[in-house]
């Protein structure tokens, strides 16, 4: 505070003839206000400091103006106490007298604090807390606003708006209506409300809408914010939810692509809940949806271009129209490429052809599909690769039952591992290919319709067990092979390069053998003798004679050939038979 009140004599007064003190305050400087304290002079009274008197104006000049209150000497006002209505000579004014210099003989007087005076006089006699009054702001001081209705009163900025405000300077010069929400006559202090008066018109005007709104009626509003779901719209009193998916039949990514604060726009009451007074509003319904009667506009088959506005990883939305998106889904995009996602064909942005493949209005979808709109090259395959046709193609990929062969870009075979070799036991296509070989097959298949080809390597060369093998491996033959593969049920012996022959497990000894392992190991070098030949099921028989090499680093056990009553019971010991 400017001039501190506590070094002032205040005191109250009354329009008695009693010559009490009177209490005036007055705000001023940039944050309070000044309390000035004074008394009013009756006729006939002595002069005293701190009171207001009568005088009248003597003399004008360019910076003052002189004033006869009666007493030995004249008293000097500013003239800018005057304001734009500058006193005449000879007029009769009320002045306050601040103070008297007995030794000069000068007089304090002041025009600016008997009007502030006399102001409040009238201010808390004409008003009360509750009332409105109007005012212009005058000044910006920390807090708020000084703003006059005959004195200064102050406007807090928390009270100028419904919202808290930004910048309040705007309001400067302006003219504002506002509630008296306090007075302190001790401090001659009023402050006002303009939020107060605001809220309690919005209040009256929600209750009028309330009363007046019904689902889909057209009302105009002011949007007042915008988040990332949606659009707060002041439809005069109260507030509505605009949701994004409520703004347009089309795609928007945030509300902002089509409104901005304080737009006057009009809206449809969607839903309406007058008892949490929750309205939810809509733009797009204004308009047809386009949705409506679209299996008219879009069939089945029909072949159309569109812009992809979304990819995700099943799929990729392409608008066809305004409001209207159909799906790509990852499988309808390439005949012969395996897309793993869709970013590998489209992105956002790009026009494509699409073929339509499914409407359904009930949903609001349409199937699309990007392949349709291309020839398919698998309508070609069968008459391009008849079965009988050699082709030569890279190994592009491996399973355990056999690998991929590439015939075209997009276009690959199977090479099953039971086409391999006439006589390998081929347990994993790694043991005759790997990936990126390139290799010479023959086609034996076409399934168009699952897209598949078969390819075969072995069936490039006669079947040698058709009549090489049943020529060379006759029964009782004796023959040497290394043990190539141990199982349960016997012991597999490689005679020659890719045919194997089967020890079977009771073929191994005289005796019962429980582990085949108890008697050979793999890399052993054996004799054996051709006890069976099944050229249809590709298998030679065999029974094991001597163990020359053995891995055990023990001394190979020796056999006695069995005779052909022996060799009989064998083959069939166990309910088993050697194949």
């Amino acid at each position: 505070m400017s001039q501190n009140v506590s070094r002032q004599k205040i005191k109250r007064f009354t329009s008695s003839q009693e010559d009490e003190e009177k209490l005036l305050a007055l705000m001023i400087g940039d944050e309070t206000l000044l309390t000035e304290a004074a008394t009013r002079e009756e006729p006939g009274t002595a002069f005293r400091p701190e009171t207001i008197v009568k005088g009248r104006v003597v003399k004008i000049t360019p910076d003052s103006v002189l004033v006869d209150i009666k007493y030995k000497s004249e008293g000097e006002v500013p003239l800018e106490e005057w304001g734009d209505k500058p006193p005449v000579v000879g007029e009769e004014v009320e002045v306050y007298l601040e103070g008297m210099d007995d030794a000069e003989g000068m007089l304090e007087l002041s025009k600016r604090r008997a009007d502030r005076i006399r102001g409040w006089e009238r201010i808390i006699t004409t008003h009360k807390e509750g009332d409105v009054v109007k005012g212009l702001c005058t000044r910006k001081i920390k807090g708020g606003l000084l703003v006059d209705i005959g004195i200064p009163v102050f406007l807090p900025a928390s009270q100028i708006e419904i919202r808290r405000a930004g910048d309040i300077s705007h309001y400067l010069g302006k003219e504002v209506e506002a509630r008296i929400i306090k007075i302190d006559e001790p401090r001659m202090n009023i402050v006002v409300s303009r939020r107060k008066l605001l809220e309690e018109t919005r209040e009256r005007k929600k209750q009028q809408i309330l009363g007046d709104l019904t689902e889909n009626q057209v009302r105009r509003g002011v949007v007042k914010n915008i988040a990332d779901f949606g659009a707060f719209v002041d439809l005069g009193g109260i507030d509505g939810l605009l949701h994004i998916t409520d703004m347009s039949w089309g795609r928007i990514n945030h509300p902002s692509e089509m409104l901005n604060i304080d737009d006057t726009i009009e809206v449809m009451v969607l839903k309406f809940d007058k008892d949490s007074e929750r309205i939810a509003l809509g733009l797009k319904q204004k308009t047809p949806s386009p949705w409506e009667s679209i299996e008219n506009r879009y069939q089945p088959g029909m072949k159309l271009q569109g812009e992809v506005v979304n990819v995700m990883s099943y799929g990729a939305f392409v608008k066809l129209e305004e409001g209207v998106e159909g799906l790509v889904h990852v499988s309808e995009m390439s005949w012969t490429r395996r897309v793993n996602h869709p970013n590998e064909i489209v992105n956002v942005s790009d026009v494509v052809e699409v073929v339509v493949l499914n409407v359904n209005p009930q949903k609001q979808e349409i199937s699309l599909g990007m392949k349709q709109a291309e020839d398919n090259p698998w309508d070609m395959v069968e008459e391009k690769y008849p079965v009988g046709t050699i082709i030569r193609g890279r190994v592009r990929n491996l399973t355990n039952y056999g690998a991929f062969v590439e015939i075209e870009e997009g276009i690959d075979g199977l090479l099953h591992v039971s086409d391999m070799s006439w006589t390998r036991k081929v347990s994993h296509p790694s043991e005759l290919v790997k990936k990126g070989d390139l290799v010479e097959a023959i086609v034996l298949s076409v399934d168009q319709e699952k897209k598949r080809v078969a390819l075969g390597v072995k069936q490039l060369s006669e079947d040698p067990w058709e009549y090489d093998i049943p020529n060379r491996y006759l029964v009782g033959a004796d023959l040497e092979g290394r043990v190539t593969k141990i199982t349960n049920f016997g012991v597999f012996v490689e005679l020659e390069k890719d045919l194997e022959g089967l020890l079977h497990i009771s073929e191994l000894s005289e005796t019962k053998v429980e582990n085949p392992e108890e008697v050979v190991s793999v890399g052993d070098l054996v004799k054996v003798k051709v006890i069976k030949v099944h050229p249809d099921e590709r298998k030679i028989g065999l029974t094991l004679l001597e163990v020359i090499e053995s891995k055990k680093g023990n001394a190979p056990p020796k056999y006695e050939l069995m005779d052909d009553a022996e060799e009989a019971q064998a083959v069939t010991k166990d309910g088993g038979e050697a194949s």
